[in-house]
């Protein structure tokens, strides 16, 4: 499969979301009619998508409407919303610093500590409307913060790192012992962040119920050209689901694969269920809804690093409502609105009832689909064009 890339050197081409389409099958069937629930342990959600844990997008007011709407928001454990108790001060002032002020600003922004009282906060406020509780933490306050997260009444807890494994070595401190932190938390866990089949299998084996896949395709994340390090989505996904599929046949277990980033249209939400996801995890098309939090801007969860920010501030803006996003109708033409009515339509167009039969449909290599015929498009910077 690798290519030469020099002497003694080979390379593995992989794919990323504009390279690859997906082929229509013998039959069609009406997109009323697919069925999108997926299962996360054994709780069950309407939509397969679940909004990022970057603080542009997730807050207490956001994660409740994401949950009337049938999806999950993950709410960031180690951000402005548990080191501020009003976390709007700080929201404004990012979002009013210039270009050249964004990373500084943030960067100060988190050096406050961490309230622990904020945590249980947050968590008893979105249940208190109704919501799904899910929220994440680096490794390092992981097993404190479940415990309080879990007595404040949390549904899943999500650890979450850029690169995330089994076998995490260093003598400055003791690392997270995944196997021993699954099996002592009451509620589902989701681990993440990772790419490859080995990974994925090892991440599989300490208990998880869900593993996020990706590292570096978010669109405020910088990872990719600072660190150098990455795998397009598809071949991450695709690699992930296959360890995800021997472990189920080895063991009988069924653990969700869910696709963290990289996708910002309907057609790669589309292809990424292709490539094999049970869910997709989605930041910056949710940071343009009316209810975000960040006022029409974006950051990575890397950002603030105080010697090397993986992340960008970007300005996404405010094109619609949560559920125009989801739900539409949609205003824009570039697909980033009504998000299920646009898997709906692709399932059925496609064949497939649900999302399990989602991931046998045909993919092929086509790197001219985003151009083929849509010179007018890109001419004049609409639709597939912008």
């Amino acid at each position: 499969m690798a290519e030469w890339i020099g002497i003694g050197r080979r390379g593995r081409r992989c794919y990323g979301f504009d390279e690859i389409a997906l082929v229509p099958g013998e039959r069609t069937v009406n997109p009323g009619e697919v069925n999108i629930a997926f299962k996360i342990a054994e709780k069950k959600f309407k939509i397969p998508i679940l909004a990022a844990a970057m603080d542009g997008v997730v807050d207490v007011r956001f994660a409740v409407e994401m949950s009337k709407l049938g999806g999950l928001a993950v709410l960031n454990l180690c951000g402005v919303q548990t080191r501020y108790d009003n976390p709007n001060i700080v929201l404004e002032r990012i979002a009013k610093a210039t270009p050249q002020q964004a990373t500084e600003s943030i960067q100060s922004i988190y050096t406050k500590p961490i309230k622990e009282k904020l945590i249980s906060k947050r968590i008893q406020q979105i249940k208190a409307k109704g919501g799904s509780a899910v929220v994440s933490s680096i490794p390092a306050y992981a097993e404190r913060f479940a415990k309080i997260a879990v007595n404040a009444g949390a549904d899943i807890f999500v650890v979450q790192s850029t690169v995330t494994t089994t076998k995490h070595i260093s003598r400055e401190y003791k690392s997270l012992d995944l196997f021993k932190f699954c099996k002592s938390i009451k509620i589902p866990v989701i681990i993440g962040n990772c790419v490859t089949y080995e990974t994925t299998l090892s991440l599989l084996e300490t208990g998880a119920s869900a593993l996020l896949i990706g590292v570096g395709p978010g669109a405020a994340c910088t990872t990719r050209g600072v660190l150098g390090i990455g795998v397009p989505q598809v071949t991450a996904t695709v690699d992930a689901a296959a360890a995800r599929d021997f472990y189920y046949k080895s063991t009988g277990r069924y653990a969700a694969i869910i696709t963290d980033g990289g996708m910002s249209r309907g057609g790669d939400i589309c292809k990424a269920f292709a490539c094999g996801a049970d869910a997709v995890m989605i930041g910056s098309s949710f940071a343009r809804s009316k209810e975000a939090p960040g006022k029409g801007y974006h950051w990575g969860m890397a950002t603030s690093h105080e010697n090397l920010p993986r992340g960008t501030r970007i300005y996404v803006g405010a094109t619609g409502t949560l559920k125009e996003i989801i739900f539409g109708p949609a205003r824009v033409d570039d697909g980033s609105q009504n998000l299920i009515g646009a898997l709906k339509t692709s399932m059925g167009s496609l064949g497939v009832s649900d999302l399990k039969q989602m991931h046998d449909v045909e993919i092929i290599i086509a790197p001219s689909i985003q151009t083929e015929g849509k010179i007018f498009q890109v001419d004049q910077r609409v639709g597939m064009g912008k």
